[in-house]
C-alpha cells in the first residue's frame, strides 16, 4: 500500500538532491544512526561527512519513486539514482523510521 510521503522523508531527499547539507542534517536527531554499505554513521557530524563525501565523489540525480508503510513505525523509500558511479544506475530501498525527525536506526 503506497502512502503519502511523510514530510521528513520528502525533505531529506529534496535536500540530498540539492546537496544542501545544512538542511539535510537538521532532519536528523543528534543521536541518529545511518547504516549504508555496511558502515555505521552515528550522529549528525558523521551523517553530514558521509553525504558530503558521496557528493564529492560522484555526480548523480536522485528520484524518490515511492514511500510505503512497512513494519509498524517504519517506511520503505524506493529511490532511483543515475550518475557517474560504477554501474551508472541503481534502485535503492531505504528503511526509515516514521517520526518527525530521522532519529532512529536507518538502514
Amino acid at each position: 500500500m503506497t502512502t503519502s510521503n511523510p514530510a521528513v522523508i520528502t525533505r531529506y531527499f529534496a535536500a540530498q538532491a540539492a546537496r544542501n547539507f545544512d538542511t539535510l542534517v537538521t532532519l536528523f536527531a543528534d543521536d541518529a544512526i545511518v547504516i549504508d554499505e555496511g558502515k555505521t554513521r552515528r550522529g549528525t557530524k558523521e551523517i553530514r561527512a558521509w553525504r558530503e563525501n558521496v557528493a564529492s565523489l560522484y555526480e548523480y540525480t536522485t528520484d524518490l519513486v515511492s514511500v510505503e508503510a512497512a513494519d509498524e513505525g517504519e517506511y520503505v523509500a524506493r529511490v532511483h539514482l543515475e550518475g557517474n558511479f560504477p554501474g551508472g544506475t541503481v534502485d535503492l530501498h531505504y528503511r526509515l523510521p516514521s517520526m518527525a525527525t530521522l532519529s532512529a536506526d536507518w538502514r
